[in-house]
């Protein structure tokens, strides 16, 4: 079985905010070239790795889509030497301060990272009634530790802000990091990659790492509207348990992936999907999406005319924020299941999918 481990710790070392994808991309890069007979970038930056089938041609096709962005931060002012910020992506104000981020400055001749902390101020010096609960980021700032004209001359408004922790190999084999939304996911998707080294499959595969999800689903939008599949499959992470998360929204880790269901999701395939786990005995769990899932698949699901679309999801603890935490056992589980569905689609398989079913 391929160890995940070493590349998914790589992608946790490297920022990738929605819209400055490049750092991440280039990791997958290197890693898919091997694995697929074609590399290429969309318009926005997204990467698309490209499987031919064995199947008589025309042969239909199908997408796999894990987004590659994270979440983080921009300079929004440089105030006597402290940085003002604001949010890129779902930032939650009430994990910020404390936190170690790297600051990427790019007022010199080159860019360069500078460590940094997000604090704020004292209670009492606060405006009235602000420090009663959570503070907002308005009134956070990051400390990289240099005299103001020295940052002055090293910081620009606009500059990226990501987290600065590190990955960390956890007990129970679990990792923690930030960006494991959807970094993850992505392992996934190499792991499906590799696993499909040494099969055939008769459907061409489009492997996509998208960008901007965290903004608007737009990378998805458009390497759907330009690649065309016949099914397209979103691979994102979802909700994990942990104390004071333990109702019906929420996923053990350790357990295998979960199945998407609700509108955004085509009935034919999660039950394929079901059917295919149980035959294999991947543990899953069945998660209820009864509005929107969240995910690519939102995007990909209205191209053009309409894609039958599924959501696969990975576990996570603590989402969104610096240490969020993953089961390496559910990254490589949701990678075989991703294998085998690829592997067993029929050349008349569009024949048999209806939405009643």
């Amino acid at each position: 079985m391929p160890n995940i481990l070493p590349f998914l710790k790589s992608l946790l070392s490297v920022p990738g905010l929605s819209g400055y994808e490049t750092p991440v991309a280039r990791l997958i890069e290197a890693e898919w070239r091997p694995l697929v007979d074609e590399l290429s970038l969309s318009r926005l930056g997204s990467v698309h790795g490209f499987k031919l089938g064995s199947g008589t041609d025309p042969r239909p096709s199908v997408m796999l889509a894990a987004h590659m962005d994270a979440i983080g931060l921009m300079v929004s002012r440089v105030q006597d030497g402290f940085l003002r910020i604001v949010a890129v992506g779902g930032v939650d104000p009430r994990i910020l301060p404390g936190q170690a981020v790297v600051v990427y400055a790019t007022g010199g001749d080159d860019q360069i990272a500078l460590p940094g902390v997000v604090l704020m101020p004292h209670t009492r010096l606060l405006p009235q009634g602000e420090g009663d609960g959570v503070v907002d980021m308005e009134h956070l700032f990051v400390d990289v530790g240099l005299l103001p004209s020295k940052v002055a001359n090293l910081v620009r408004i606009g500059d990226l802000v990501s987290f600065g922790t590190e990955a960390v190999e956890m007990s129970g084999e679990t990792v923690s990091g930030h960006s494991i939304d959807n970094r993850a996911s992505v392992a996934a998707l190499t792991f499906c990659l590799q696993e499909l080294g040494s099969r055939s499959h008769t459907w061409d595969l489009w492997a996509a790492a998208t960008v901007q999800e965290e903004i608007n689903l737009i990378g998805a939008a458009t390497s759907a509207f330009q690649l065309r599949p016949d099914l397209a499959i979103a691979i994102d992470t979802t909700f994990g348990k942990a104390p004071g998360v333990n109702d019906w929204q929420t996923f053990p880790l350790g357990n295998g992936p979960t199945l998407g269901h609700g509108p955004n999701i085509h009935p034919y395939l999660f039950k394929r999907f079901k059917e295919l786990a149980e035959r294999l005995e991947i543990p899953y769990a069945t998660e209820i999406m009864p509005k929107s899932s969240g995910t690519d698949g939102m995007a990909m699901q209205v191209t053009a005319e309409g894609i039958p679309n599924f959501v696969m999801s990975i576990p996570i603890r603590y989402m969104h924020t610096p240490v969020e935490m993953a089961a390496l056992k559910d990254i490589q589980r949701a990678g075989r299941l991703l294998a085998e569905f690829v592997a067993s689609l029929e050349a008349d398989f569009l024949n048999a999918i209806s939405w009643e079913d």
